[in-house]
């Protein structure tokens, strides 16, 4: 499950499970998200928006960073987990954004 950008990233995904030893049926419920001209700016703004904020830019350090942005036509969904609810307030201050649903999990709580 999940969002992608590429469909080749649907299909990527479908055959390193296939690989997995014991696996036997795959539901692959991975949606591609609708290509639109303005979710690439979204999503480069989001993310520095995010990431260039002094509290959360230590989470870009990271291999794999925890706030994932989803983005859809013009609607940004957040996921992850993360030390405190600062993702949130930076994604609302990107331009042409229409919402941010925020499904950020704050870490021990």
């Amino acid at each position: 499950m999940g969002q992608v950008v590429r469909p080749t990233s649907k299909s990527d995904a479908e055959s390193a499970v296939r690989k997995i030893e014991g696996v036997e049926n795959i539901d692959n419920q991975i949606q591609v998200l609708s290509p639109s001209p303005m979710d690439d700016p979204i999503r480069r703004a989001t993310f520095r928006a995010i990431y260039g904020n002094a509290s959360l830019a230590d989470y870009a350090l990271r291999a794999v960073p925890p706030i994932h942005i989803i983005v859809d036509n013009g609607h940004v969904t957040l996921v992850g987990v993360v030390a405190k609810q600062l993702a949130e307030v930076q994604a609302k201050s990107v331009p042409n954004v229409f919402s941010v649903t925020n499904y950020l999990h704050v870490e021990g709580s």
